[in-house]
């Protein structure tokens, strides 16, 4: 079914009383936090038409998901906004426990690391939620992308053989090929799919959160204050990198609900802290949440996908939900460009779920762990070390490889590449063949669909054919394009495809 782009009906910047009665697009994705837009991005560089709708008015105004991990840095690389998160981010500090008004000594949330040439971003940076989102909503724009939809909930849904038609609240519609639910942990889409969520409650207690102007407390720390007593809740201030805010937050184990006004938090912060009430100035934002562990039974029905805290809501702990859910939308992104506009078979899209479940189930499993005080924030934090060993995507055709070597599935790391590094000739919709220190003949290959370097030896690779996703994990690798040189050695049939073989997967007529 031939779809056109929203842009092609009416221009949605308009009032919505000017806007057509029907809209049309490729992909409908609804919500427009950090999941949606990263996907709206993602899309718009294929040539994919996505609409974004929101139910606010506004972006997210609050700072809630301030961590952004390596991983998720390395997203935003190739999406072309890192060095903008990079100048209006920053750091976190050095955490400072406080008693009775008295610095008792510094607390260091996490391990330090130090980049490397495979792996360049090594520290997570802090940038308040609002700030990412006007990144990546500005990037959508440079990109071409249509503007977002504000005001517009989403009040029904229904599919079909040929596509998505859902109805906004002031009486529109909207016709897709697809639709993908961004909406958060309470997803309309969800709740209309019918899709169940498992979980747990992390904490009991409920959580203050809040954006507040403190212009006497020093920037040098993230200041901590425990509880004063066994059995009381703790408040930490954390001060927002690139703002004049810090994020606040504290715990209720008294049974009271937390008040998110201006004189509530002023009255907490003079009950814990050494600070007196009015050297609160200001509260900017404010929310309250009891910490919950859960996952949606499926991410998938029929044309429908589920998202970002739609899929999977996380503790805040450990700085997991933002960035596995960004990682979510940079998976989903590529195979419907690739069914969409590249002529890939449908059952492509059999892999979201498949690859992106199992990921989430553990990231979700870490920040409980860390929220409990059974983990402490380390490497797994960071991301680098997921992968998609077990998707039917990855082929790795190499036999009697050592344990620590790269294969497909891996993420693929950074290194030296002509003048230049790999993460540049990564960058993009498009695949990568890398030939390491190899000369290795190479089939006939879509130069527009596959970019091919060689390079010579480089430890973190080995030596072969490594063939990178567009998402950067290698989806095949072999010694040469032939694949296994035995087929009965390889884990199964899959593992025996050579390079042009494996294309197969990504054509409609195979």
């Amino acid at each position: 079914m031939a779809l056109n782009s929203v842009k092609d009906t009416s221009p949605t910047n308009s009032p919505a009383g000017s806007l057509a009665d029907s809209l049309t697009t490729d992909v409908l994705v609804v919500g427009s936090g950090p999941t949606g837009l990263t996907l709206a991005c993602d899309l718009a560089r294929r040539g994919v038409r996505a609409l974004v709708v929101e139910r606010a008015d506004t972006l997210f105004p609050g700072s809630r998901g301030k961590g952004i991990q390596p991983r998720t840095q390395e997203v935003f690389d190739d999406l072309g906004v890192i060095e903008a998160a990079e100048a209006a981010g920053g750091g976190y500090p050095v955490g400072m426990i406080w008693r009775d008004g008295e610095r008792q000594g510094e607390h260091r949330m996490s391990d330090e690391t130090e980049p490397t040439r495979d792996a360049p971003y090594n520290r997570p940076l802090m940038l308040p939620q609002w700030r990412t989102q006007e990144i990546l909503y500005a990037r959508l724009k440079e990109l071409g992308g249509d503007d977002i939809l504000f005001g517009a909930g989403l009040t029904d849904l229904a599919q079909d053989e040929e596509g998505v038609t859902a109805r906004l609240a002031d009486g529109r519609t909207v016709r897709a090929a697809y639709a993908v639910a961004a909406d958060g942990g309470r997803s309309t889409v969800r709740a209309a799919l019918g899709i169940g969520m498992t979980g747990e409650t992390v904490d009991p207690h409920p959580i203050l959160v809040a954006d507040v102007r403190i212009p006497c407390l020093d920037r040098d720390n993230w200041h901590m204050f425990p509880p004063a007593e066994e059995g009381a809740g703790f408040l930490a201030i954390c001060p927002l990198a690139g703002t004049p805010d810090f994020q606040l937050t504290a715990q209720f184990t008294d049974g009271t609900e937390p008040d998110t006004s201006l004189e509530g938090v002023r009255k907490v912060v003079a009950a814990r802290t050494h600070l007196t009430g009015d050297e609160v100035t200001e509260v900017r934002w404010a929310s309250d949440f009891r910490p919950r562990a859960a996952m949606a039974d499926r991410f998938r029905e029929g044309r429908v996908f589920l998202a970002g805290d739609a899929a999977h809501v996380h503790s805040p702990a450990g700085g997991q939900g933002l960035n596995t859910s960004v990682q979510d939308a940079y998976n989903l992104g590529w195979k419907l460009g690739a069914v969409l506009r590249g002529g890939a078979p449908a059952a492509l899209l059999d892999t979201y779920e498949a690859e992106r479940l199992p990921n989430a189930a553990q990231m979700l499993g870490l920040s409980t762990r860390i929220h409990r005080g059974e983990e402490r924030r380390g490497g797994a934090t960071r991301q680098l070390g997921l992968g998609y060993r077990d998707s039917s995507l990855a082929v790795e055709t190499r036999a009697e490889l050592p344990e620590e070597a790269l294969r497909a599935g891996d993420r693929a790391p950074d290194g030296p590449c002509g003048e230049g590094r790999l993460f540049d000739a990564f960058r993009g919709p498009h695949f990568t063949l890398l030939a390491v220190d190899t000369d290795a003949e190479l089939p006939p290959l879509d130069k527009e669909l596959v970019h091919v370097h060689r390079i010579g030896a480089y430890a973190p690779y080995g030596k072969g054919l490594f063939l990178v996703r567009p998402d950067g994990y290698v989806g095949w690798a072999g010694e040469d394009a032939r694949g296994a040189k035995d087929a009965r050695g390889a884990k199964d049939a899959r593992d025996a495809r050579g390079l042009t073989e494996y294309f197969g997967l990504f054509n409609s007529g195979s």
